[in-house]
């Protein structure tokens, strides 16, 4: 399985990135998982909000092929637990899904045209994150999935 996560922004803080890092190489024997980080558009006037997200929009869409199953990361998307969502990735993987792309948007959210290109949208929480912590925890609940796919002893 290959998984491919779309961020825009960097990672700053180093105990984030030292997480992600342990979890992606965590990861290797499970899937391919690479991120793709995109540099966000710098919003000056909030009138342009929805105009910019589209613009950041066009630049996630070009990074997915047409057969990507694509879960964007929203707030008011589907809520999971472990357990389903490792059952859902199972499902894609039994329908011989070639690749799941998550995508994670800037700190205002994602474009219309990426939500409207999503196959699912997941809410990680009702509870707000900061931003970076998303993929984190991502990272996380995806190498969480496996473990339970697998019978392995992680999870609990």
């Amino acid at each position: 399985m290959k998984i491919k996560i779309i961020a825009l922004g960097k990672i700053k803080e180093k105990f984030l990135k030292d997480g992600i890092d342990e979890f992606l190489k965590r990861l290797t024997p499970y899937a391919s998982v690479t991120i793709q980080e995109l540099t966000p558009i710098e919003i000056k006037d909030e009138n342009l909000t929805d105009k910019i997200l589209i613009e950041e929009g066009e630049k996630i869409l070009s990074l997915i092929k047409p057969l990507d199953y694509v879960i964007t990361l929203e707030i008011n998307g589907k809520q999971f637990s472990s357990e389903e969502f490792a059952s859902k990735i199972e499902d894609l993987t039994n329908d011989g899904t070639q690749e799941i792309v998550f995508i994670i948007g800037s700190s205002c959210g994602i474009g219309k045209n990426v939500s409207q290109r999503a196959n699912l949208k997941m809410s990680m929480s009702k509870m707000t994150f900061l931003h970076q912590f998303a993929r984190l925890i991502l990272v996380e609940q995806i190498y969480r999935a496996f473990k339970i796919i697998k019978g392995e002893t992680y999870h609990k």
